[in-house]
């Protein structure tokens, strides 16, 4: 299997129901490093897994959506805690919906899954992975 991974990151608040959160019910903020691992099992016809410029320009085109923002008042994510996880497949379904549109080109078609890992700190991430 062929990997090509991209990073970016972005900066965000939010807060968590459920005793289970403990201090992290409050407000608090976060900076998420951000890696998505494109794969495929053979190359496309120019020997590569995805354009490396496009799908860092993906990534940062979905990531700007959240950038800077409060997610408690994000209407899509009411009622929702927006983990690290939960996050990683939020970034993870529009960057497939990126690749269905055409937005990483033609080539992208070929790409056989993917993975969104959101690194929230040197001691602790989380990922979500799929098939596209």
């Amino acid at each position: 299997m062929y990997r090509l991974n991209v990073r970016d990151h972005f900066m965000i608040a939010h807060s968590f129901s459920g005793d289970v959160f403990g201090p992290a019910q409050r407000t608090h903020g976060a900076t998420y490093v951000v890696d998505v691992t494109f794969q495929r099992r053979e190359l496309d016809e120019d020997d590569l897994v995805v354009d490396i410029g496009l799908a860092g320009e993906a990534l940062k085109t979905v990531l700007s959506e959240f950038n800077f923002q409060n997610l408690d008042e994000v209407e899509e994510f009411k009622g929702r805690n927006t983990t690290t996880e939960f996050m990683a497949r939020v970034v993870f379904e529009r960057l497939a919906t990126a690749i269905q549109l055409g937005h990483l080109g033609d080539a992208a078609m070929g790409l056989d899954s993917l993975c969104v890992t959101l690194h929230e700190s040197h001691v602790a991430w989380a990922s979500f992975e799929g098939e596209l």
